[in-house]
């Protein structure tokens, strides 16, 4: 016989499943309005998770004003809208997961396209990289020439799910929790400057036809894009999806 409790959780996010334990905990020991949580490594161990699906969490409680994250400080209780425990609202996909996805499906991609390289090809993805140098000279934010970027490498694969599919990957980065995570790398040159390297290993390996280095780059490339959102070593990423 299946348990209920497993049932209403069919459908919701990690996150969302960490962050109404940490409601429960907070109720559960009382904690007050300006009550401090326990530090973050030692609330990861309490509740048995990784750090990073905690950190979604709590972004996710603080976007639901059920806590603040005061940076250098710590996390802290506040009075919610509604007395009520409730249940934590979806904010868009995992970050981590969407993360892991793009890992796996762009991974596979360009292995193909590296066996389908063509000049034509080649050319689109050196036009999108060139937008991005540029963009980011000019201190913007090269968003839009990245996601051309990744496009253009689904392109060169020959098949249009796939094009889609990375589209709308690349796109899960507007999601509230994406959002809140990256936003603040997003905004730092220094940032831009470590990926434009990373992304000119990918062209470069793309133009010497090689799958094995184009997936290795391009993994490299994405794991620690995810460690510069959530301030963890890349492979925390991975290794983090085991403790879910």
């Amino acid at each position: 016989m299946s348990n209920p409790q497993h049932r209403g959780d069919e459908g919701r996010r990690q996150y969302q499943l960490v962050a109404d334990r940490i409601r429960a905990l907070i109720e559960a020991e009382g904690l007050k309005p300006g009550a401090r949580l326990p530090a973050e490594r030692e609330l990861a161990a309490k509740l048995g998770v990784s750090r990073p699906s905690l950190r979604e969490a709590l972004i996710a409680l603080e976007i639901d004003g059920r806590v603040e994250i005061r940076g250098g400080s710590g996390v802290y209780v506040c009075t919610p809208a509604d007395e009520g425990a409730g249940a934590t609202s979806s904010l868009g996909d995992s970050p981590a997961e969407l993360m892991q996805a793009r890992v796996v499906l762009e991974g596979a991609v360009i292995m193909l396209a590296a066996a389908r390289v063509t000049a034509e090809g080649l050319r689109r993805l050196g036009d999108a990289l060139a937008a991005m140098q540029a963009e980011h000279a000019r201190g913007n934010k090269p968003v839009e020439a990245d996601r051309r970027f990744h496009i253009c490498i689904a392109e060169m694969a020959g098949n249009s799910l796939l094009v889609d599919m990375v589209g709308a990957l690349f796109d899960g980065r507007h999601g509230a929790i994406a959002a809140r995570m990256s936003g603040e790398v997003e905004s730092s040159q220094q940032a831009w400057q470590v990926a434009l390297g990373e992304h000119e290993a990918i062209y470069r390996a793309l133009q010497a036809r090689n799958p094995q280095a184009a997936a290795a780059a391009l993994c490299s490339h994405l794991l620690a894009s995810h460690g510069r959102w959530v301030g963890e070593p890349a492979e925390l990423l991975l290794s983090g999806a085991a403790s879910l």
